[in-house]
């Protein structure tokens, strides 16, 4: 993946990292308390934790430079979100906190130097299978 965004290194580690920079910043601007970044639990990683007034929201971000195969959030998959779930599980029992959470995907798109967010609140929901 490679934006043309100035200042951007073009390797998908550095990629992620600017994409939840981005992220965390749109999410202040919301009046959200960032609780945890890249957090993690065995080979699962949280890339956002944060606290909107009563509710903890679990946060993946996911950014691309072209729609051609679909909007980012669209990779965030059964799989994956099972991984978030169980993630989420671990660090609600490791804090003792009893809030409701829910789990949102922050879809970032560059293309042309055009920069999308889009913010998806209860992009999926933890199921019972």
């Amino acid at each position: 993946m490679y934006f043309s965004v100035t200042g951007m290194k073009k390797n998908s580690q550095k990629t992620g990292t600017w994409a939840e920079e981005k992220a965390v910043k749109f999410l202040i601007e919301k009046n959200y308390s960032i609780l945890a970044r890249n957090w993690r639990f065995k080979k699962y990683e949280i890339d956002i934790i944060a606290r909107d007034k009563q509710t903890l929201v679990f946060v993946e971000v996911k950014a691309r430079s072209t729609d051609a195969f679909g909007e980012p959030e669209v990779f965030v998959n059964r799989q994956k979100q099972r991984f978030l779930i169980a993630a989420a599980n671990q660090y609600l029992l490791e804090n003792n906190i009893e809030l409701e959470s829910r789990f949102d995907i922050i879809s970032i798109l560059v293309i042309n130097n055009n920069i999308t967010v889009k913010h998806l609140e209860d992009a999926f929901y933890p199921s019972l299978k």
